[in-house]
């Protein structure tokens, strides 16, 4: 079923290079809206499926708009969106987007 989803974190081309590169292997193809804010992701996704999104997203450092995080969480994973949007950058400089 097609969900879409609101992330935190997501600034620019490279975080969405980063989303669609790291979840089309597990999850298919991502669309990613920079159009909007909060930003939002849409994707083809299993109920059974929702929770690793969820843990995925968090891992790169954008975590779904609806996570309840702690302080720590939330600095950890804006630390993490950083480094996740410099990679899809340089992906992006590179030619490797998918």
């Amino acid at each position: 079923m097609k969900q879409t989803f609101e992330v935190e974190n997501v600034k620019c081309g490279g975080c969405a290079n980063t989303l669609i590169s790291s979840l089309k292997e597990e999850f298919g193809e991502v669309l990613v809206d920079l159009d909007v804010y909060p930003r939002k992701i849409t994707l083809e996704l299993e109920e059974e499926k929702r929770e690793a999104l969820k843990l995925k997203l968090r891992a790169l450092g954008y975590p779904l708009s609806s996570d309840e995080l702690s302080s720590l969480q939330k600095a950890t994973t804006t630390a993490k969106s950083f480094v996740s949007c410099a990679i899809g950058k340089v992906n992006v400089a590179t030619g490797k987007t998918d």
